[in-house]
């Protein structure tokens, strides 16, 4: 390996639309926070309207709003603890090469217990230190004005601009969705392989700085677990596995014949569809439960009785499917890999998975039974293949 290719970082490639999009961000947050503190500050002031470490901070929140030095607490934490210690060390101790070196060694040491490492506040701890008469005559007023000022500026661009163009900022990683049972235990599709305490434990042991967080690391492992298995399985598609004779309701159909459907068809959900075969919803067991249409009994409670009840609380009571059907549905087209539909059958516990074609006509139904066989079936053609090899 070359020498060249020894000192030069591997960082993920982007593409030139993200690296405009960073750019642009930055060009946004140095402009709008110099021009707001110099409204703020006046053109006259003694100190600084933009200190130089503020370029840096911007170099993490426009082009890196992931890492975990980029969030909210690292920048205002980080810039803030900076530069109280470097006005400290400047006050108290004389010689100001030893005050700088203390001052950085200091906010490195304390950013790190508090959690808030942001790296350009070593820049501000020097430029505390070493700024000038200037600085050094503002004292403490530096820690607000220009620091907290240009800080919490240049963080309120980056939270606007940021969700703007597509990056949620304050960064979050979507975790694995919860038990629908309410329990404390993980995803289905999490509980086996590399789980969240693996990472966490093999983070420890390298006993260094990563500039990444273990829940993104560990979404990012997952998603390459999923793309592997994607290629194991030779892109079997909800084409190949789902049920084209497909059981649904219709716009306007009474409850008591779907039910009816729910009774004799043994089906825990239905698509619905509008008169032109375009999928309009779905309807599930929940959906009677929660419009107390169902008795506890599993008939409906669509009687004389139940309407009167409901005329007298002044509650209208539905009678079509929908009344209480969903209208938000997730579904898939016939090419989708039946792989993506882990994640929402396991996870998340959706019975069936409607397939609609471009037109979002109803064209086929896959259910939790027919992904099981699917993956079993996959599992079962990899190992036959292993033991040819």
């Amino acid at each position: 390996m070359s020498l060249f290719h020894k000192l030069n970082p591997a960082i993920v490639p982007t593409s030139p639309r993200e690296k405009l999009r960073a750019s642009l961000g930055a060009l946004t947050g140095i402009l709008a926070t110099g021009l707001v503190s110099t409204i703020a500050l006046q053109s006259d002031a003694s100190v600084p309207l933009l200190v130089a470490p503020m370029g840096a901070s911007a170099v993490l929140l426009f082009a890196a709003p992931a890492s975990p030095l980029a969030q909210p607490w690292s920048i205002l934490g980080g810039n803030l603890i900076a530069a109280i210690i470097g006005v400290s060390c400047a006050k108290f101790l004389g010689a100001p090469l030893l005050a700088a070196a203390i001052a950085v060694s200091a906010a490195i040491a304390i950013m790190l217990m508090l959690n808030c490492l942001h790296p350009p506040s070593g820049a501000v701890a020097l430029t505390a230190v070493l700024g000038g008469p200037a600085i050094q005559k503002a004292g403490y007023w530096f820690v607000l004005s220009p620091i907290a000022l240009n800080s919490v500026i240049l963080l309120v661009i980056a939270l606007l601009f940021n969700n703007v163009t597509g990056r949620r900022y304050p960064h979050a990683t979507p975790g694995s969705q919860p038990s629908r049972q309410g329990t404390a235990d993980p995803a289905p599709s999490h509980r086996i392989g590399v789980v969240a305490s693996d990472i966490e434990a093999v983070i420890q042991e390298q006993d260094e700085f990563i500039d990444v967080s273990p829940d993104d690391l560990d979404l990012l492992f997952h998603k390459a677990q999923i793309r592997a298995f994607e290629r194991q399985t030779s892109a079997v598609t909800c084409s190949d596995i789902m049920s084209r004779d497909v059981i649904f309701a219709t716009m306007g159909q009474s409850l008591k014949s779907v039910w009816r459907i729910f009774m004799t068809r043994h089906v825990k959900a239905l698509p619905v569809v509008d008169a032109n075969g375009k999928l309009a919803g779905i309807v599930g067991l929940e959906d009677f439960l929660e419009n107390s249409v169902l008795s506890s009994d599993g008939s409906l409670k669509l009687g004389l009785g139940h309407r009167m009840l409901a005329l007298f609380s002044k509650r209208q009571l539905p009678t079509r499917v929908d009344e209480i059907m969903q209208t938000r549905v997730q579904s898939a087209i016939p090419e989708t890999r039946i792989t993506s539909l882990v994640s929402p059958m396991v996870d998340q516990g959706l019975d069936q998975m409607p397939v609609v074609d471009a037109d979002n006509r109803l064209v086929g139904i896959v259910s939790q039974s027919d992904l099981l066989a699917a993956l079993f079936q996959s599992e079962l053609d990899q190992m036959a293949i292993t033991r040819r090899r």
